[in-house]
């Protein structure tokens, strides 16, 4: 057995993670009376992290008007004071960030200093590294974003690490186990509109979209960006709808593939106290969200009764066994549709027993479906 191996990672990644961390956990970041000190505090931290990754990237450092430059230029600002961005390198030196400046001949420049260059040892066993990288291969249908670029950048940095008997042993035991079934997927087109959402659900900034729905025609909307699900190996933002005023319906779920264009607006937005989104999506069976999940029952034939104990529906889903040795599976779901497809897929093995919409609307497409086949 491979003892632990030593991977040496930049002190400036894990400031970046150190700048997520305070994001996340920053209370004004929040919803309430101080919304707008959270979303300035946001655009704040927003800020920091940019400079950190351009004095990441240069050896003689920036001074404060190049700073100014390339910050408005990567973030898109209208305008940025230097009294900010001085205000903004203060704040990391008072968090304990090695960046200061130095007298140059050019001027006065802004560096980062040895300690925020130097490494970090992080140990891995060669069992961790077998399932981070299965990992990584389950991230596939990431791949285009920033989040599988991110994935990408920390495993090639592993691989250079490690020494060649430790990959050899890894590729050996990494043939005992292999990911299936992630479909070849990618959302390289859709790279820049990913990241215009990302910022806006971290800045509470309503964005302007071209959205294009399978039943209707393609068309312009503002959305209230929430939160981005990985589901089913698509992406989904879920969101609320700006023109929808009813609180019951303006949140749904809208899939990144259909975005044709996304544009972040000057405009701001508070999430609902009273919205766990945690609860929200994960009230139903799919990705469709909603509050008032409704109750299915399906019988399920003996036949077919193992596979759907073997690959639940949903981890509250209850089963009922029957006499006949058929089940009677009762599940949450928020629309029909999230029910019917299982059950066109298990045949004439299940039958949808209630609510009696469902069972209605099965009804017509079996009949629609006898229409073709019976020709």
């Amino acid at each position: 057995m491979l003892g632990d191996w030593q991977f040496e990672r930049d002190n400036a990644d894990l400031i970046k993670i150190r700048i997520g961390i305070l994001r996340l956990l920053d209370p004004l970041s929040g919803n309430g009376a101080n919304a707008a000190d959270g979303m300035a505090r946001n655009e704040q931290l927003i800020r920091q992290h940019k400079i950190l990754q351009i004095l990441e990237r240069v050896r003689f450092g920036k001074t404060l008007a190049e700073l100014q430059s390339e910050v408005v230029d990567e973030l898109g600002l209208s305008s940025l004071h230097t009294r900010t961005l001085r205000r903004d390198l203060e704040a990391l030196q008072a968090a304990g960030i090695d960046v200061d400046s130095h007298d140059t001949g050019r001027g006065k420049v802004w560096k980062l200093g040895p300690r925020a260059k130097s490494t970090t040892k992080i140990s891995f066993s060669a069992t961790e590294l077998i399932a981070l990288s299965l990992g990584r291969q389950l991230m596939h249908p990431l791949a285009g974003t920033p989040f599988w670029m991110g994935i990408e950048s920390f495993w090639n940095k592993v691989q250079e690490q490690v020494p060649s008997t430790v990959l050899t042993h890894y590729e050996k035991f990494r043939r005992t186990l292999r990911v299936l079934g992630v479909p070849a997927k990618s959302y390289e087109k859709q790279h820049g509109i990913i990241k215009t959402i990302n910022r806006a659900i971290l800045e509470h900034r309503k964005v302007e979209i071209r959205y294009d729905p399978v039943k209707s025609p393609a068309r312009t909307r503002v959305i209230e960006p929430y939160t981005i699900v990985l589901f089913q190996s698509s992406i989904y933002i879920i969101c609320a709808a700006s023109e929808v005023e009813d609180l019951d319906t303006r949140v749904r779920s809208l899939k990144l593939d259909r975005f044709e264009k996304a544009t972040i607006l000057d405009e701001w937005f508070k999430i609902p106290e009273d919205l766990d989104l945690d609860q929200f999506v994960g009230n139903s069976l799919g990705i469709f969200v909603g509050n008032k999940p409704r109750n299915f029952k399906i019988k399920i034939s003996p036949n077919a009764a193992r596979w759907v104990q073997e690959d639940p529906w949903h981890p509250e889903q209850k089963v009922k066994e029957l006499k006949d040795g058929s089940i009677e599976l009762s599940v949450n779901a928020v629309n029909d549709m999230e029910i019917i497809p299982r059950v066109l897929n298990l045949g004439a093995e299940a039958e949808i027993i209630s609510p009696a919409s469902a069972r209605q609307t099965m009804s017509q497409i079996v009949h629609e479906l006898v229409k073709k086949y019976d020709k």
